[in-house]
């Protein structure tokens, strides 16, 4: 399983994931900052990356224009409120444990919710 973490997370999770051994790049790290949403999830399917987010909203919605329009993506993990922006650990503990569960990735159009400990 591939991450690709949308700019509203640090690139400090990035950086904690990859010590975790896992496959993990940033927006910032990519200079894709200020790219639209939409962008964002096309680069990451592009890549067979799994999209990681706060946005929660958009992101539903592009993942079912997604679906409608058969354009395939690698899934979208939502980090919900109950992680705040400065648990970088905390943040890249979860995904190292949903990847766990994954390792073969998410099933295309797949929207979750990041969870402590997904196991």
């Amino acid at each position: 399983m591939k991450f690709y973490l949308d700019e509203d997370l640090s690139p400090r999770i990035a950086e904690i994931s990859r010590k975790l051994n896992l496959d993990c790049v940033s927006a910032h790290e990519l200079e894709m900052v200020g790219a639209s949403d939409e962008e964002q999830l096309d680069f990451a399917a592009q890549d067979g990356r799994c999209l990681v987010t706060f946005n929660r909203n958009d992101f539903i919605m592009l993942t079912r224009l997604y679906l409608d329009s058969s354009r395939s993506h690698y899934g979208v993990v939502v980090v919900p409120h109950s992680f705040r922006g400065n648990e970088f650990m905390r943040i890249a503990g979860a995904l190292s444990g949903l990847h766990a569960v994954n390792p073969g990735g998410l099933t295309p159009y797949t929207l979750t919710f990041l969870k402590d400990d997904p196991r």
